[in-house]
């Protein structure tokens, strides 16, 4: 059996990275802070457990950012071009990144999966039939594949051991 890999690396090509699976979930983000935080309609983030985001050169300055949350989060970025790679929120921590799917070599390879924050989208981003989309956001044991169900578990049990 083979693992699906992506690679993915900043502008400038200073950082190189490599997702070692497919990604958890991909969002197509429309709320109104990645659309600020992106200067885009929405933001394309694919959801994967850090220990399988595997650096390959560089390494990323991370920077502090606010969020709407009030939480904030920090954003993985290249010392040289700036350009923001993954970001990393408070309810994942540190375990969980979400990678700007722009950075892929081939991001076509990751559509989303799910569109999220929909009531704040721009009104002329047409969503694509058959994709799913949520006004805010969604349950994720409604949405998500078992097997993304289960790493999910997996890295639950892994931050609060029985």
């Amino acid at each position: 059996m083979t693992t699906e890999t992506f690679d993915g690396a900043c502008t400038c090509g200073a950082i190189r990275y490599r997702l070692a699976s497919a990604p958890l979930i991909v969002h197509g983000c429309h709320c109104s802070w990645c659309q600020r935080e992106t200067g885009s309609a929405f933001a394309l983030n694919a959801m994967i457990e850090t220990d399988r985001l595997q650096l390959l050169q560089g390494e990323p300055i991370m920077v502090d950012t606010p969020s709407e949350s009030g939480k904030g989060q920090q954003i993985a970025r290249c010392a040289q071009c700036h350009v923001a790679l993954w970001s990393h929120y408070p309810g994942g921590g540190k375990a969980v990144a979400f990678v700007r799917v722009g950075t892929l070599k081939e991001p076509w390879r990751l559509p989303p999966d799910i569109h999220i924050y929909t009531s704040t989208k721009q009104p002329w981003v047409a969503l694509p039939p058959g994709v799913p989309a949520v006004p805010e956001f969604y349950d994720i044991g409604q949405v998500w594949s078992a097997d993304s169900l289960a790493r999910r578990a997996a890295l639950r049990a892994a931050r609060h051991p029985a």
